[in-house]
């Protein structure tokens, strides 16, 4: 059987390419919810714990994939990184399925981070530029959809097996191993991206009107370069607590108080499945029919919310965990990470889309990442309401760079965006060119 016969697209295609977002969250929750279990059985200190996490799936790995993935998208096509990342992920994943020292263990979340790095930023061009105009919205947010499906699914297996220890963290990774093949075998009948199939077909006329294709063609615009700060800034502040919260929530919660790991897995299940209702219900129901500004200012308020909450009231015990539960859930559901995924796909032009979300998904692991060499200690030094003050901050910037600065996309082509953008589609200002010449 040929795997080209099979022909994945619409609904099915926008699935198959979500996924990218299931793995990646899998991924981090995987290594969340075993940090304590490796600590253990290798008798780590808290600096290499710090590297582990700094080096994954939530940070440098991801960045190196990033900014890898990005322009080789858009130079070789959407479909190409299909082809491959995910053969790399399942080696990343089954090394640490069977780790059996520090080193191995490193090993397989670099390569694992590398995988998903180049594979995000690919998932959410994809889907941007198959999805139809007035929905789009909705069909982003299914990538954002898969994101918080895979740690709902990762705390609860957690729980489920924690009275196993290091055997069930194992177990975990084995699982996203699974998927992992089972999403590949499908996505080999994906159909390229058809708005860079015909984009490319006019490769030489392209690289006279906009220069380069990929890094150079993106950083030789201004309009690229403010767009970059923009959804850079609304990211990267978002995603430095986002990142810490994924990967060091248990942490967080034995800081303030619930020392039980079930518990603490079971209260992240919580904050996932109000991100799923808040995901489906909320933004790929609403996004592509209201303000968008608005849309995202709320979000990022309740954000907010959640963590004063948690601050305010450290001593509150479950009752104050229960409620930044549930705010800081919804707020992920609605909030930056989807609008940015929406928007990144909407500023930049067709021959260095990708490449933009692989620069500002490379900065923004970077900086997680330095973080993350430092978060288990820094909880320890000043206490979680140094920290959490510290986060509020962060979210704080966020909110403010999203509301003031929202594009005004909403139920517009990718064509008629260009236009507004760069005064003129990429094409016909390539067939300009060619005229000219």
């Amino acid at each position: 059987m040929k795997v080209g016969a099979r022909s994945t697209t619409g609904w099915r295609a926008t699935i198959a390419v979500a996924m990218s977002n299931y793995i990646e969250a899998g991924s981090i929750i995987a290594i969340a919810t075993s940090l304590a279990f490796w600590q253990a059985e290798f008798g780590l200190g808290n600096f290499a714990v710090g590297l582990l996490a700094a080096l994954s799936a939530n940070a440098f790995g991801a960045a190196i994939g990033a900014i890898l993935g990005g322009p080789l998208c858009d130079r070789f096509g959407r479909k190409a990184i299909y082809t491959y990342d995910l053969l790399v992920y399942m080696v990343g994943v089954l090394l640490a399925t069977f780790a059996v020292n520090y080193t191995m263990l490193l090993a397989a979340f670099v390569i694992t981070g590398i995988a998903v790095g180049a594979g995000v930023p690919a998932s959410w061009t994809y889907i941007a530029e198959q999805a139809p105009s007035e929905g789009r919205a909705k069909h982003v947010g299914t990538a954002q959809l898969a994101w918080s499906i895979g740690p709902l699914i990762g705390f609860g297996l957690a729980a489920a097996l924690a009275p196993m220890g290091l055997l069930g963290s194992r177990l975990i990774f084995l699982h996203l191993f699974v998927v992992a093949a089972a999403v590949w075998w499908v996505r080999q009948g994906l159909q390229e991206s058809q708005i860079w199939a015909d984009e490319a077909k006019g490769n030489v006329d392209v690289t006279s009107a906009v220069g380069l294709r990929g890094l150079k063609g993106l950083f030789s615009r201004r309009v690229n370069i403010t767009a970059l700060l923009f959804l850079g800034g609304i990211y990267l502040f978002w995603n430095t607590v986002a990142g810490q919260a994924g990967i060091f929530m248990p942490r967080v919660y034995d800081t303030a108080g619930l020392h039980s790991p079930v518990a603490q897995n079971l209260l992240q299940v919580l904050v996932w499945g109000c991100t799923v209702a808040a995901t489906y219900f909320g933004f790929m129901r609403y996004a592509d029919r209201v303000s968008q500004r608005w849309f995202y200012a709320g979000g990022a308020a309740l954000g907010i919310a959640g963590w004063a909450v948690l601050v305010a009231f450290t001593d509150g015990g479950v009752p104050t965990m229960l409620i930044f539960a549930v705010l800081w859930g919804v707020s992920s559901g609605i909030g930056a990470q989807a609008f940015y995924s929406l928007w990144a796909s909407e500023m930049f032009a067709t021959p260095y889309r990708a490449s933009a979300q692989g620069v500002m998904f490379c900065v923004v692991r970077t900086f997680t990442g330095l973080l993350s060499y430092f978060f288990p200690t820094l909880l320890v030094a000043i206490g979680l309401t140094g920290v959490g003050l510290l986060l509020i901050g962060l979210l704080a910037v966020a909110l403010v760079i999203g509301a003031v600065w929202a594009p005004s996309t909403r139920g517009k082509t990718l064509r008629q965006i260009e236009i507004e953008r760069y005064g003129e589609t990429i094409d016909s200002a390539a067939a300009q060119s060619k005229a000219v010449a």
